[in-house]
Formats: structure tokens, sequence, C-alpha cells
């Protein structure tokens, strides 16, 4: 199928519009190699003077990330109408934090864990990268196929 889409209807983001959109959200998702096999995995989060910050508990992420692992982060969200989105992707280097005035201020600007157990792993994403896109949604008309009523099965049929 072709994309009627214009080119005017994407636009690729600056830096500074990158961390606005950043901050206008808490949920990413962070892309880690592990034994070898890319893992996606969702994870909210604070922007915090040009870096992110977000809370593990110990397990496969902390595994992964032990060994000072590149990473890549995908946070995507879209305007109240659903009518314009974004996307934004970082890519950078992992550190685990342990300074006690790092880890307060990550607590003091409301970097909380959302699932029970224990989160106490602070890691901070400082970015060598960071990419974006604004976009249109384009409404169904556009993409949707044209379909014949009278080929579609009985009970497809409106």
């Amino acid at each position: 199928m072709e994309n009627t889409a214009s080119v005017q209807d994407t636009k690729e983001l600056s830096v500074h519009d990158c961390w606005k959109y950043l901050q206008s959200t808490s949920v990413c998702r962070i892309g880690l190699v592990i034994d070898g096999n890319p893992e996606i995995f969702p994870l909210n989060f604070v922007s915090n003077y040009g870096t992110i910050i977000f809370r593990i508990g110990e397990g496969t992420k902390e595994a992964a990330l032990r060994g000072g692992s590149r990473v890549a982060l995908e946070a995507d969200g879209f305007n109240s109408y659903g009518t314009i989105a974004w996307s934004v992707i970082v890519k950078g280097n992992a550190e685990f934090v342990s300074d006690p005035y790092e880890i307060q201020e990550a607590v003091d600007s409301g970097l909380s864990p959302w699932q029970p157990g224990s989160k106490d792993i602070l890691v901070r994403v400082t970015p060598s990268d960071i990419s974006g896109r604004r976009f249109v949604i384009n409404p169904p008309s556009q993409w949707r196929p044209n379909v014949d009523p009278e080929t579609l099965p009985e009970e497809q049929r409106s």
C-alpha cells in the first residue's frame, strides 16, 4: 500500500523539542540486549538535567545493565485530539547512581516505582544521541483499503 502522507505531515524534532516532549510523559520503553537477544521493557522515568533517570529492582534489567551497556529508550505520545503524535528516541550509556544527593534529587523529582516490590536501584542514562519526530495521524479514510461489501463474508457485512 502506498503512503500518501506528505513530507509536511512529519517534522524532525530539535533536541530542545525532544526534551520538551520527554518532560510531558513519564513512561517509556528501554531496549536492552540480554543473552545476545534484544529485549524491550516498559518503565517509568523522569528527565533530569539532560539525563533520564529510572528505578529498577534486582533481576533481568539490572543484570543487563551491570556490564555498562548502551541502551535505547523510546517514549511516544499524542495530543488530546488524537491528531498529532510524537516519538523520541534516546540512545546512551546507563550508569548506576549511588550518590545520596542524586538519589534524594530523584526522589524529590517524583520518581517512584509503580509496581510493588523493591526498586532500590537508581539508573541514569546520559544521552549520546537524541532524536524525534512529530507527525500528523492520518484518519482511517487515508489508509483503509476500499473493500466492496459484497465480497465480505456475510457476518462482516454491516
